[in-house]
């Protein structure tokens, strides 16, 4: 009688939106990442000249290209709070030394409070706008303030969120006014203070136009008189962007997935109770074989590897679905392409 072997035939098959094949990991293993790199010898200088108050008025400001280049390399966040952008805390240096010139300027004319803060304003709209479309390529790309600074300008949210960085480094009490199609900037008003402003607990924010030349405190283009706004407070905030790749194997006995999933929280201030979700797609709202991680706390800066093992649903149409939650709120999701199993 001769013996029977049996040999199982195992099937890797790769899928994801971004697919590769993986090392299996521990469940959740963080790894810190520093941010900026190293400051470069390499500095870009700019050169700044407005009119204010009857006078002819420059500054020169130097940034390292190392910076720069990173501003412009990190990710336009996906949140619709630009505040993410003025809390960033890496540019703060070079915020702190525009503010010192103009500082020394305002004293020079022993300008009060008031005017100091037309001051700031006017710079900002001696910039150059500048249409996302023209300039980017993006319909929407939002601007750290340093790139706007080294780009001599962008549009109304750039100037905006450069205008409340500038304004709350000088202890203003500022929010990003976000209007149909436009942003401008609140700042915190009392007595002998006039013009358009939007209450909130018991608070004046008047109205600050960043765009265009000559205006004031409380003074307001037409168009957005009547505008339903939205008021954003700067505010600290996590933001979680996730990456993943998803190893199939399949034999006569299992067919799984394992998907290896990388969390990064490039906001602002550190997530709590995050989760990762991973199910396969059955259509109208429902699932197949959800998976969760335990939760865990991701600080600013810093990244997590979660792996996760779902069972594949047999002779399904479905695709992948990964979804980053934290505090219970939906923070990030993506998806694979539909596929047969």
């Amino acid at each position: 009688m001769k013996n029977t072997i049996l040999t199982l035939i195992v099937f890797v098959i790769l899928i994801s939106g971004c697919i590769s094949t993986k090392t299996p990991e521990p469940s959740i293993n963080y790894s810190a990442t520093i941010y900026p790199p190293p400051k470069s010898a390499e500095t870009i200088t700019r050169h700044y000249e407005m009119g204010y108050g009857g006078a002819k008025w420059k500054w020169d400001l130097k940034i390292p290209r190392s910076l720069y280049e990173y501003y412009k390399n990190r990710p336009r966040l996906p949140t619709k709070d630009y505040s993410i952008y003025i809390t960033d805390p890496f540019d703060d240096q070079y915020i702190e030394s525009l503010i010192k010139q103009f500082d020394e300027a305002t004293a020079k004319k022993g300008y009060n409070e008031y005017e100091k803060v037309n001051f700031v304003i006017a710079f900002v709209q001696s910039l150059q706008y500048t249409p996302d479309i023209v300039t980017t390529g993006f319909d929407e790309y939002p601007r750290y303030p340093i790139e706007t600074l080294v780009d001599h300008g962008g549009d109304c949210e750039d100037t905006s969120i450069l205008t409340a960085a500038l304004l709350n480094k000088m202890n203003y009490d500022v929010v990003l006014i976000e209007l149909p199609k436009h942003m401008a900037v609140g700042i915190l008003g009392g007595e002998g203070i006039y013009g358009a402003y939007y209450t909130e607990n018991g608070k004046k924010y008047f109205y600050l136009e960043t765009t265009g030349d000559g205006w004031k405190i409380g003074q307001i283009p037409d168009e957005y008189k009547d505008s339903t706004v939205k008021l954003y407070h700067l505010l600290p905030k996590a933001v979680l962007t996730h990456t993943w790749t998803g190893t199939r194997t399949r034999s006569i006995l299992i067919d799984t997935m394992e998907l290896t999933v990388i969390v990064e929280n490039v906001g602002t201030a550190a997530a709590h109770n995050v989760k990762v979700y991973a199910a396969f797609d059955a259509g109208e709202n429902y699932v197949y074989n959800p998976k969760e991680s335990d939760a865990f706390n991701l600080d600013t800066g810093s990244k997590a590897t979660i792996t996760l093992h779902l069972d594949v649903p047999s002779n399904k149409h479905t695709r992948l679905l990964v979804r980053i939650i934290s505090d219970k709120y939906l923070m990030d999701e993506s998806h694979s392409d539909w596929f047969q199993t």
